[in-house]
């Protein structure tokens, strides 16, 4: 029996039910007719050109991102503005869009859970745990033995897709850390939690100045991790490929793929 995007819904809001989504956030369908078949499945961290692209040139009839198209508020979808020209294009191919955002980071399975397995993290624990206290936002846990500061971001630079600005750490290369906080994407409003205080070091994306700067001066009087800093695309990549397992899972003969397509907005470093 072939799939309908309403079948497909109906099994992301198993995977990933939108009730555990942040208030402020907006994942869900953004374009499509439920009542159409879908027979192929493109995955992507982003809604941007080259994704739209990709999607449209295989023929998909649905993508599926992480991040909002319409996260913010839009008084226009007019084709002079890139959401409205995207939108637009996507409409015009026949393929729908829908997004998974934090309400895939929480479960159990989601984002920062995939880089936690990755490590090879045990004793997993979220760092804002969630009403039924095993899912949540963010993970904390343990290496099975302690490793240097520098050895633990050499790990993740092969474990993430290679990008302009690499790995930044902020603490020292040899330092011995075991017990591990992190959280795929922008995760500086977790830095004050007890979960990352109390850890050895903190792997997030989008560590602005002031947060970093300050954590790491309060570290110096009182403790507190040392600072891993790594890509919001590359972080949140790295859970399309259970995405795409479980939904393929979930709807025997769909089929379903992840883009390969980088959508870090940064090209090129110069180091001085």
């Amino acid at each position: 029996m072939p799939h309908t995007l309403a079948t497909v819904l109906e099994a992301v809001e198993k995977l990933w039910p939108l009730s555990g989504a942040e208030s402020w956030d907006a994942p869900g369908l953004v374009s499509g007719d439920p009542a159409e078949t879908i027979e192929t499945v493109l995955l992507a961290v982003d809604a941007v050109g080259d994704t739209v692209d990709e999607a449209i040139e295989a023929n998909a009839d649905l993508l599926l991102v992480h991040h909002p198209l319409l996260l913010r508020a839009v008084t226009s979808v007019a084709e002079d503005r890139y959401k409205g020209a995207l939108l637009a294009r996507l409409i015009r191919a026949n393929c729908a869009l829908l997004a998974a955002h934090t309400n895939a980071d929480v479960v159990s399975d989601g984002v920062s859970a995939v880089i936690a397995d990755r490590l090879g993290l045990t004793d997993l624990a979220p760092i804002v745990p969630g009403p039924d206290g095993v899912s949540g936002i963010g993970r904390v846990g343990t290496l099975a033995e302690p490793v240097s500061l520098g050895h633990l971001a050499r790990e993740l630079a092969e474990l993430l897709p290679p990008t302009a600005g690499g790995v930044r750490v902020s603490g020292d290369y040899n330092q011995p850390v075991q017990r591990v906080a992190l959280c795929g994407g922008a995760g500086d409003s977790l830095l004050a939690t007890d979960a990352v205080t109390g850890s050895d070091v903190y792997i997030t994306a989008d560590l602005r100045h002031h947060p970093a700067s300050e954590a790491r001066e309060q570290a110096l009087i009182g403790g507190g991790p040392a600072l891993i800093d790594v890509s919001h695309w590359a972080s949140e990549w790295l859970w399309l490929e259970t995405a795409a397992r479980q939904l393929a899972e979930a709807l025997p003969g769909l089929d379903v793929s992840v883009s390969e397509t980088r959508t870090d907005p940064w090209d090129f470093v110069v180091v001085q």
